[in-house]
């Protein structure tokens, strides 16, 4: 039974992750921070399953910032594939805790490559990287080599991740892998995401509990994918020969009219009558023209993106009309 790590195991990402290589017979643990709720949703159909949790499903408290939590519970655990999902992920955010985001998202990549340095059985390593440390590229599609040129405190500290993973695979003999993730989605997105807010204001103005949504600027472009199959992707870079860099997107762009548009006619409406905009969730520095280029993960990998924005709008607003309180 292979075992795989999983930092972040408790979001979007490390969810859909778990369930996957659950799925495919592996041994899954986990880090989650302590906190003073034990409630994590994303994964409470796996706790309550007394075949799963306890026997295939281990989960380990640790912080990113604790290297000698992490150090023995690798030593522990032993695992053949390490999922780096963790860190500060809300890119607006990061322009008010920029000091937290690059502490969890950059040096906490650079402490966990430095433990694995030291293993003597390295696990296979993926760690999730971010369309945001392109920033503001010269020329679309972005591909594996297109510049970082990052522009949020988010996007640097991805950057910087990124780079460290790269230089610890050809200066290290790591097998290490980024996966270079543009937007991706699901009903399991935190509800401060713009499109997580737009699927649960649908749903609340169709039910009549309000009639407007407000946010930011509508004219921001992004290459939105599902996430179950970004996940899949992320499995598909640890089962190859060789690792590397791959980029994961849809290869469109749209804009968050579009989305909107998408989403409120899942509910028969007309997205103009229920939006006011305010200038306050504007971000400092906004990223523009970022589109991927996935080929290579198609070519390498067989992967490709099926979910188009209509139906990914449709499988969220529906979700959340649904599921009123989730």
């Amino acid at each position: 039974m292979n075992k795989a790590l999983i930092t972040g195991i408790t979001g979007q990402d490390g969810s859909y992750l778990t369930e996957l290589l659950l799925d495919k017979g592996y041994e899954v643990h986990g880090l989650v921070r302590r906190q003073s709720s034990t409630k994590r949703r994303r994964l409470d159909h796996l706790f309550a399953n007394p075949e799963i949790y306890g026997r295939r499903l281990h989960l380990h408290y640790a912080d990113l910032d604790d290297p000698t939590t992490i150090r023995r519970i690798l030593v522990a655990v032993e695992p053949d594939e390490l999922y780096h999902l963790a860190g500060q992920s809300h890119v607006g955010v990061s322009f008010e805790i920029p000091e937290s985001t690059c502490d969890t998202t950059a040096m906490g990549t650079l402490r966990l490559l430095e433990i694995i340095r030291d293993l003597p059985h390295r696990p296979r390593l993926l760690q999730t990287s971010s369309s945001e440390i392109f920033g503001r590229p010269e020329s679309a599609p972005q591909c594996e080599a297109t510049p970082h040129r990052p522009v949020t405190p988010y996007g640097v500290a991805k950057a910087f991740a990124t780079d460290m993973v790269r230089v610890y695979r050809e200066s290290f003999d790591f097998f290490a892998c980024n996966a270079i993730c543009y937007n991706h989605e699901s009903p399991r997105r935190g509800e401060s995401f713009v499109t997580r807010k737009i699927s649960r204001g649908v749903a609340a103005i169709a039910r009549g509990e309000t009639d407007h949504l407000v946010l930011g600027s509508l004219d921001a472009q992004r290459d939105w994918g599902y996430a179950p199959e970004y996940v899949a992707g992320m499995w598909r870079m640890l089962q190859h020969d060789t690792p590397g860099d791959y980029v994961l997107a849809t290869g469109r762009s749209h804009s968050l009219r579009d989305f909107l548009e998408a989403a409120f006619a899942v509910v028969g409406r007309d997205y103009e009558a229920h939006i006011q905009t305010d200038p306050r969730f504007v971000r400092p520095a906004e990223v523009h023209r970022l589109v991927g280029d996935p080929r290579k993960a198609a070519e390498h990998l067989g992967w490709k993106a099926e979910t188009d924005l209509e139906e990914l709008a449709r499988i969220m607003v529906q979700h959340d009309l649904a599921n009123p309180s989730v």
